[in-house]
């Protein structure tokens, strides 16, 4: 009997101990409610936010979804969680990754088959590179350069169909098949019309088919514009510029890779369905194996970053594993986290923000509900930071372009700036903030602070360097970014300055001339008997005016758009008469060849004096840098 007692004692024990683990694991939903209410708020009011929307799913149920602001500020129609729908932008790619997941699970597509197999047109082959396989463009690791002026327009008519943007936008192959994360939007697009081809269905019926009808998605599509019936829903963008809310326009884009329009409680559903291994209700959109195979790693470039699942970023806060994926258009800023672990899932989007709002936002939720542990850090020790200057640099991304005039914003976005101390630190400096890693083996370096750090696809906690067979210095972080060294000749810093200082011997010299020739008249002086040296000036001036004209067109089509914070030819139409500047760089390059024959004419003629020959020169080197310069950003 003394056995039993205790026997039962013991049953009682470890029960009020798992209670305990459970209890201590679990998240008061109240609590949460309140918590990322008062988050949203504050964010909302600080980034003077117009309209947003939220949705919490915890343990399979909806347990917060709310509106804030207004859909239409004019008609003052409130923003609705249920109804209004929002443009989530690249979060619509898990539509597409999980239409290619149930075709696979129907033996239709193949992971690991050279996707040639499944279009109508050839991807050419890349030297050095296995096919492109699914597997690759669920990981972003395709290989193809990328064109961010390309993505989105204003007008219906300047978005192919599908089936001619995957041909007409095919992008070069930049990287071997399978080694390189670099975010692709191209590549979703394939995937898309490989869905397409699959299925023998166009893209947004099979997606409405299989996945919106299944899990009661009515306040969802892909359709651009959007129908009639949902019209009412659609939410107003509108970003706060010079004191007021301005308006935009409805955005377009390439379906299968950003065109989504939801409500918070649809993609609430979504998010049940993932946590619960494809099942919504009596629905099932896909096989607890699919789900969990999408979940796990598929790639990274080392085993203590952060990399890929089947569309979903890995991302560790707080010591947390969490799936993720952002979603950004030029007007609306969205995020979808989902910890599985936990059963906890959080949906956001908003107009006129950026994507800092929701990092925030959610960095702050983590904080509260699974704060970090004091971090001890390692001290930097002789034997690991023996060499780390070999990493001192400018990165720039590998999410670009290299034979489009897109190579040039490679300078301006993205960019990260390596240093080094003689204590053995490294500093790497990313959108505006500067932060200090410290060698935990060769090569990867820890971030010593733990907050939020500005990373769009991930904490910018760890970063690796590895050179790539070519001998190429590369840095890796987590999610689909990783960062390639610039040459000294492709830094922004000499490209700026030496650009910088060849406009300002261009402009001082026109200056000059006309000052000196304005001081001949007044002087009544006779003017230059030299033909060939007056012939050279005149050129030099022509190439001058030319130069000036060119810079002012480029500044101007370069201006961004206070409402869309993009420079207007990415996103508009170009006017007609900008045709006149497509000759300009074709008279330049003309004019430099003959300033670059008069240049060794008045040397040989010793015309003017030799000041005056070596200015000629130095305006004549100008006139040949710029050649090179526009020639290696393929700006013309």
């Amino acid at each position: 009997m003394g056995k039993f007692r205790g026997f039962c004692l013991l049953i009682v024990f470890i029960l009020f101990m798992n209670v305990n683990s459970i209890s201590a694991n679990a998240i008061p939903q109240g609590d949460i409610v309140e918590t990322f209410n008062e988050l949203v708020e504050e964010k909302v009011a600080e980034a003077n936010i117009p309209n947003a929307v939220v949705s919490i799913v915890y343990d399979g149920e909806i347990i917060f979804e709310k509106g804030y602001g207004y859909a239409d500020i004019n008609s003052e129609i409130l923003v609705d969680p249920n109804t209004s729908l929002f443009r989530i932008g690249s979060i619509s790619k898990l539509m597409t990754w999980t239409a290619v997941m149930q075709l696979v699970e129907q033996g239709k597509l193949d992971l690991d088959s050279d996707v040639n197999e499944y279009i109508d047109f050839d991807i050419p082959p890349l030297t050095g590179s296995t096919p492109i396989t699914l597997r690759h463009l669920l990981t972003h690791t395709p290989g193809f350069e990328d064109y961010s002026t390309e993505i989105f327009t204003l007008e219906k008519d300047n978005l192919p169909p599908l089936h001619e943007y995957v041909r007409e936008s095919l992008p070069e192959r930049i990287f071997p098949a399978g080694e390189v994360l670099a975010y692709s939007n191209y590549g979703t697009a394939l995937a898309g019309y490989i869905v397409e081809q699959a299925s023998g269905m166009p893209y947004t019926t099979y997606i409405e088919e299989n996945i919106f009808k299944k899990l009661a998605m009515n306040y969802s599509t892909f359709e651009q514009p959007l129908r009639e019936s949902l019209l009412e829903y659609s939410v107003t963008p509108y970003r706060f510029v010079d004191g007021s809310f301005s308006e935009a326009a409805f955005e377009f884009m390439p379906v299968p890779a950003g065109a989504m329009s939801s409500s918070a409680s649809d993609m609430a559903r979504l998010m049940i369905a993932y946590l619960q291994n494809g099942h919504f209700d009596d629905e099932k959109i896909l096989e607890e194996k699919t789900v969990q195979e999408m979940f796990n790693q598929q790639f990274t470039h080392h085993p203590t970053l952060d990399g890929m699942a089947f569309g979903f970023i890995e991302g560790t806060f707080n010591d947390k594993k969490v799936l993720f994926h952002h979603g950004g258009t030029m007007m609306f800023n969205s995020a979808l986290y989902l910890l599985p672990e936990e059963g906890l899932g959080i949906f956001m989007s908003y107009s006129g923000g950026n994507h800092f709002v929701h990092n925030e936002i959610f960095q702050g939720f983590m904080d509260q509900y699974y704060p970090m542990e004091e971090v001890v850090f390692a001290p930097v020790t002789k034997g690991t930071n023996g060499s780390i200057e070999k990493f001192a640099g400018e990165y720039h991304q590998n999410r670009k372009s290299l034979t489009t005039a897109d190579k040039f914003i490679s300078l301006v976005t993205g960019i990260i700036q390596v240093e080094t101390d003689k204590d053995g630190y490294l500093y790497a400096t990313h959108a505006g903030e500067t932060n200090q890693f410290y060698e935990i083996e060769p090569g990867v370096f820890k971030n010593k602070r733990t907050e939020r750090t500005p990373d769009a696809y991930g904490n910018f906690k760890t970063i690796v360097f590895e050179e790539d067979k070519h001998g190429n210095m590369m840095l890796m972080t987590d999610g689909p970014m990783t960062y390639a060294k610039a040459p000294w000749y492709a830094s922004s810093g000499f490209t700026f300055v030496a650009l910088a200082l060849s406009i300002l011997l261009l402009i001082g010299t026109l200056l000059s001339w006309i000052f000196i020739a304005l001081v001949r008249m007044l002087l009544k002086k006779q003017k230059d008997k030299d033909k060939i040296a007056s012939s050279a000036k005149l050129l030099a001036i022509g190439y001058g005016v030319l130069s000036l004209i060119l810079f002012g067109s480029i500044a101007i089509n370069g201006e961004i758009d206070p409402v869309y914070q993009m420079p207007k030819d990415a996103f508009s139409e170009i006017p007609e008469w900008s045709i006149i500047f497509d000759f300009i760089p074709y008279l330049i390059i003309a004019f430099s060849i003959a300033l670059t024959v008069f240049t060794i004419i008045i040397w040989k003629r010793r015309s003017w004096r030799v000041f005056g020959r070596i200015h000629y020169s130095l305006y004549t080197s100008t006139a040949l840098f710029f050649v090179w310069l526009f020639r290696y950003w393929n700006l013309f």
